[in-house]
């Protein structure tokens, strides 16, 4: 979910996880999808649905491809293979390329800085956006939006849970981690009321400069906890050291996180008829698996939806 920790989350977690990442065959998706034929996602195979690529606007069906923005780094969603590489992998490029297969065209995912990808759709240089973009009611002004996960503040514990901590009131009285000047800083104080009215003792805040100083915190002993978006906490709980050094706490009240929104594939007005059908083949992989598969291989199973919907935002 973009917010405010955006670009620090996206270095921090390169940075700690200290170790390649793997492609789910980015050159061979992108000319398998653009010749309609099969396209291997998450250890699937995905094929094209005719009745689908018919209902795409005609431009995209002449086009033979969907232009996709996305700003890149910004773990678990879009990142490069490795450092020094143009090829990008990443639960939204795996989902690109699962829309594309059925769809039957070319998803052509492309790098591009956050704050210039709206105004870039606009211009028509893009037709959709796969950036991890938060719906809300002012991006749909300009934008339609397909919803495809949601997402909010999740807690990083060391392995093993050590302080036992299952709920965002197990926090109190302990020593949180949080990245400085962030929504997650701001939630940590938005508990204190509550670990008060519990006659529980302060949650002691520490705030760092990057999203990577604080789970270094918690793996150093220095703080018992990390707030970060819940996402990049079930990748780095996933990927770093194997998986043995941190646990993601899930609290089954908050699925997708703590004050979670819906993150949303941005859709260009220019076509008319691309969101629904983008929203048709996403319900197709969410039928099938497939985006079950995507979500579990980066370790995000907990913001998925059941449901493909358009412009879910309520604020």
């Amino acid at each position: 979910m973009h917010t405010t920790t955006r670009t620090t989350v996206a270095l921090g977690t390169a940075l700690l996880l200290g170790a390649p990442l793997t492609a789910c065959g980015s050159a061979d998706t992108k000319a398998e999808a653009a010749s309609g034929g099969p396209v291997r996602v998450a250890g699937v195979t995905v094929r094209a649905d005719p009745e689908l690529h018919d209902t795409l606007p005609e431009a995209i069906k002449e086009a033979g491809r969907v232009r996709v923005a996305s700003d890149v780094p910004y773990p678990p969603f879009e990142m490069f293979v490795k450092e020094g590489s143009k090829e990008i992998t990443g639960l939204d490029f795996d989902l690109s390329q699962a829309l594309g297969a059925k769809l039957g065209v070319e998803f052509d995912f492309r790098p591009q800085k956050f704050d210039g990808i709206i105004p870039a759709i606009q211009a028509g240089k893009y037709d959709v956006a796969m950036s991890a973009m938060t719906d809300n009611k002012q991006r749909q002004k300009v934008l339609d939006f397909v919803d495809y996960s949601v997402s909010g503040t999740g807690i990083l514990v060391e392995e093993g849970n050590p302080e036992k901590v299952s709920t965002a009131l197990d926090l109190c009285g302990l020593e949180v981690a949080a990245q400085a000047a962030t929504n997650q800083a701001d939630f940590v104080e938005e508990q204190q009321p509550e670990c008060r009215s519990a006659g529980k003792p302060r949650i002691s805040l520490q705030t760092y400069p990057k999203d990577s100083d604080t789970q270094l915190a918690v793996s150093s002993g220095k703080a018992h906890a990390a707030v970060i978006t819940k996402p990049a906490a079930g990748y780095i709980a996933k990927t770093v050291g194997g998986g043995d050094t941190f646990d993601l706490v899930e609290d089954p009240e908050a699925k997708g996180g703590y004050n979670a929104s819906p993150n949303g594939i941005g859709v260009s007005r220019r076509h008319d008829g691309l969101a629904d059908a983008i929203q048709a083949a996403l319900q197709q992989l969410m039928d099938d698996g497939v985006y079950d598969r995507i979500l579990e291989k980066y370790g995000v199973s907990a913001i998925g939806l059941d449901k493909a919907t358009q412009n879910a935002a309520v604020d």
